[in-house]
């Protein structure tokens, strides 16, 4: 359903391949007239019929006007003319344009076996075509010097192009010796080559008015010809074998006058639009290069060695005092983490940990040794009391005494053992922090190495020609990243 096309598509597709149709826009008929009508404006209308088919048919009343005789029923004629369609209808019929009793069918048999004929042969092919010249200086016309044609051409041209001139090549147009006539006249012009192009033609006539343009000897001249030659033979209906062989074709002397010249009026708006389309481009081209003298007036005030000088001085003098902030600033900055670092090494100085270990120590062994006086007095005070309560202390005193004593031992003991663990777990605290010290691991040799204040540990953290700081015991260094190993 979606590829449906409607009644007036399917048509108009109809119209256009039937009105397109080479060999329909010029067919021959034979048949018989019935159904005959003239219109009251001079239309004849009548079907075309044989023994088994019919075909509509129509002929304008200013071809019919043309007609020897008068059409009627019953009458066998032989017409020419093209297809045609009339789309409300959807209805095709033949357009006449030109109509003979049958007793002429013989010649135009004898047109179609020519045409036939030439076009196998290639004769109307377009690659035998020549260009026509834009502007010729002198065109030829092959016609009856007391015809119509001469003088209508001679008018077209003067009216449209002056500066050309005419060279009429006088020849019969009509008659059993037109042929060779127009011929030979063809030929001569070639023989001279005096002209650019060649205008062959007649007014309108009967086919046998015409035939001469159709000849062979005509035919020949025409395909044979150096010269570009135009045909404008008859009225617009007329169709000869000269037409085909023709580089172009004219439907009136009139035309063929036009195809051949250019147009005075034409050429001069030409003209004058292109003058005007120069002055504007030299307008633009002139403006163009006013701005750029103005850009390069202005580069070269740029580039004056004076102003420069001034300019570079200026920037001197900002970038000095760019660099003066800039050193001031890291200086200051600098001096602000030598405090932070200086503070945070004091604190972190074994010696001053050590001496701080050292004194809590002390007052731990001050305080147990006050709190051991303490304990000895409440009991040698304990002892006494007991001694003044009982009445015969003697063996209470001794087992008292030997308890004391070995309580003291005890003590002393015990107070040693304190000792000598604390003193063992200093000696260790000392150790550790002697060797976590980093002023002790320098004396080996070692270093710290920064970036960024910030330790490396690793030769992935740092690239070629990054700066780094290595710390000494003694003071700090300062270099570039020149070449690095990984393992």
């Amino acid at each position: 359903m979606d590829r449906a096309i409607t009644v007036s598509e399917i048509t108009r597709y109809i119209k256009a391949r039937l009105e397109g149709d080479e060999i329909l826009r010029n067919i021959y008929v034979t048949g018989e007239i019935s159904n005959f009508k003239r219109h009251s404006k001079g239309h004849l209308y009548f079907t075309l019929k044989d023994e088994s088919s019919s075909i509509s048919s129509i002929m304008f009343s200013n071809l019919a006007s043309g007609l020897n005789f008068i059409p009627k029923d019953g009458d066998k004629v032989f017409v020419r003319g093209k297809i045609s369609l009339y789309e409300p209808s959807g209805s095709y019929s033949i357009q006449v344009y030109e109509m003979q009793q049958t007793g002429l069918g013989e010649l135009y048999k004898k047109l179609e076996e020519l045409k036939n004929k030439y076009q196998s042969l290639g004769y109307f092919d377009a690659s035998h075509k020549k260009e026509i010249n834009k502007f010729p200086k002198k065109i030829g016309v092959v016609t009856s010097p007391t015809g119509a044609v001469i003088e209508d051409i001679r008018n077209t041209i003067n009216r449209r192009y002056r500066l050309v001139e005419i060279i009429l090549y006088p020849a019969l147009v009509q008659g059993p010796e037109s042929g060779n006539s127009i011929a030979s006249k063809i030929k001569r012009a070639n023989e001279l080559m005096e002209v650019d192009t060649l205008i062959v033609g007649r007014g309108g006539g009967s086919i046998e008015d015409l035939w001469g343009f159709n000849e062979e000897v005509v035919i020949e001249a025409i395909f044979n010809s150096k010269i570009p030659i135009i045909t404008a033979i008859g009225h617009e209906p007329d169709v000869t074998i000269s037409d085909y062989v023709a580089d172009k074709v004219a439907p009136t002397p009139t035309a063929a006058a036009e195809l051949s010249t250019p147009n005075t009026v034409e050429l001069l708006k030409g003209i004058t639009e292109n003058k005007e389309k120069i002055y504007y481009l030299l307008n633009e081209y002139f403006r163009n290069i006013r701005v750029k003298l103005l850009h390069l007036d202005e580069r070269l005030d740029n580039k004056n060695p004076l102003l420069q000088l001034e300019n570079n001085k200026k920037d001197l003098e900002v970038s000095i005092s760019r660099l003066s902030k800039n050193i001031n600033d890291i200086l200051l900055s600098k001096r602000k983490d030598l405090t932070f670092l200086r503070d945070n090494l004091l604190k972190l100085d074994p010696r001053s940990i050590l001496v701080s270990k050292r004194d809590i120590l002390k007052n731990n062994l001050n305080i147990l040794n006050l709190n051991y006086q303490a304990y000895l007095s409440g009991r040698l005070n304990g002892v006494n009391l007991l001694k003044e309560k009982i009445k015969d202390p003697n063996d209470l005193i001794k087992g008292l005494d030997s308890k004391v004593s070995n309580l003291a031992s005890r003590l002393i003991s015990q107070y040693q053992k304190v000792i000598d663990t604390k003193t063992y777990r200093y000696s260790l605290c000392y150790e550790k922090m002697e060797s976590l010290n980093p002023l002790s691991i320098m004396d080996r040799g070692f270093a710290l190495i920064k970036k960024d204040n910030n330790i490396l540990t690793s030769v992935s953290n740092i690239n070629i020609n990054d700066q780094i700081e290595i710390e000494l015991k003694d003071g700090r260094l300062k270099t570039i990243v020149n070449q690095k190993e990984v393992k």
